[in-house]
């Protein structure tokens, strides 16, 4: 008996050892604390100071050796950084005349040059190697027609001989303009220009389009102005430009003849006498779309800046500034610039159609790969 129970007493030692002992090897260690730090906030006021060229970007720019009207681009400052302005100052340089203005103005007076983002690399080598560039007008908010384009049509861009970027201005809000900056980081084919993006600058954007491919793109052969509510059919514009490669100082598109200036002033279209005294307007290529030859590019952009400011802006560049400087507007069939009924043969024959919501992007790309249908 005395020996039973000196072996359970031995046990019940041997345990309370190996308790003691496992309870110093887990406690006596140092205690590790982890702390998650809250992110930071990339909010900024509306106050606060836009973003502007920096040094980086701005080597990227392409100095041009072209004698021609260097005083002009001197003047504007294209050729250097501009200054870090806030978005108040920004909006009071932008001294636009009122929807109903009667005063004639230069475009030079109320453009102000340079790209707060260049995104110079979207055209290598100033577009030597490229058939095409086409740059598409987005509003700042049109995040979803840019995203149909992106995994539609816009595919093309993805091949070495073509460029495809969406042109915005500066957005009302600093939300706006980090959400641009964002998708621009993103997917690298956005362009920013100096002025705040309204219906009524839709002029101011297209003069930024002439001055970005004069100084960033200015040797491919030919260059599309489109807008991202348009459908574009690039095989069949592919087409089109290889069969005018020696074409001299020309624009391609919807030709519009005969059109009167509107001169009630109630209308959102209204044009002065002091703005433009003829009864009639040259004849234009409408600006859903329209296709530029590079010979035109460069005289097209310098000139834009001496004319008289009209906020109808294919009226303006392919119209008013083509005819003063001699830059010929041919018709083609193919650029319909308006809604049409979407069937397969429509969409094949086509090389632009208008007015297409972002959803139905992905409808008419559809079609178009379809072969089941033949077209005569």
């Amino acid at each position: 008996m005395s020996f039973r129970l000196r072996v359970l007493q031995s046990l019940v030692l041997g345990l309370i050892g190996l308790s003691l002992i496992l309870y110093t090897s887990l406690f006596s260690s140092p205690v590790q604390i982890y702390r998650i730090e809250p992110p930071h906030s990339s909010h900024e006021t509306i106050n606060s100071t836009i973003r502007l060229i920096n040094h980086t970007e701005h080597d990227t720019r392409v100095q041009r050796s072209s004698n021609s009207n260097t005083s002009i681009k001197n003047e504007m400052s294209i050729k250097h950084d501009p200054p870090q302005v806030s978005e108040k100052e920004l909006k009071s340089t932008l001294k636009i005349p009122p929807k109903k203005s009667q005063k004639g103005i230069f475009t030079k007076d109320v453009y102000d040059a340079g790209h707060t983002i260049p995104n110079a690399e979207l055209c290598p080598d100033l577009g030597r190697n490229m058939k095409l560039m086409v740059l598409i007008t987005s509003s700042p908010d049109h995040s979803e027609p840019r995203m149909a384009i992106r995994q539609t049509w816009g595919h093309f861009g993805q091949r070495k001989d073509i460029g495809i970027a969406f042109v915005v201005g500066i957005a009302k809000t600093d939300q706006m303009n980090n959400a641009i900056q964002s998708e621009m980081d993103m997917y690298g084919d956005i362009i920013q220009s100096r002025f705040i993006d309204h219906y009524d600058n839709l002029t101011l954007k297209t003069v930024s389009i002439f001055e970005w491919v004069d100084n960033y793109c200015s040797e491919v052969p030919f260059m599309l102005k489109t807008d991202d509510d348009m459908f574009i059919n690039i095989p069949k514009l592919l087409s089109l430009t290889d069969k005018q490669q020696n074409v001299k100082r020309t624009i391609f598109g919807r030709l519009a003849r005969k059109w009167k200036p509107i001169r009630n002033s109630s209308s959102k279209y209204y044009v002065s006498t002091t703005q433009y005294p003829q009864s009639f307007f040259p004849d234009f290529t409408t600006g859903p779309a329209y296709l530029v030859s590079k010979d035109s590019l460069h005289d097209l952009f310098v000139n834009s800046l001496n004319a008289t400011y009209l906020k109808l802006e294919d009226v303006f560049m392919t119209g008013v500034v083509a005819q003063n400087i001699s830059v010929k507007r041919i018709h083609v069939t193919e650029f319909f610039n308006k809604r049409i009924p979407f069937n397969v043969c429509n969409i094949r024959k086509s090389i632009s159609i208008h007015m297409v919501k972002f959803h139905e992007q992905f409808i008419l790309w559809e079609k178009l790969h379809d072969t089941r249908i033949r077209c005569k």
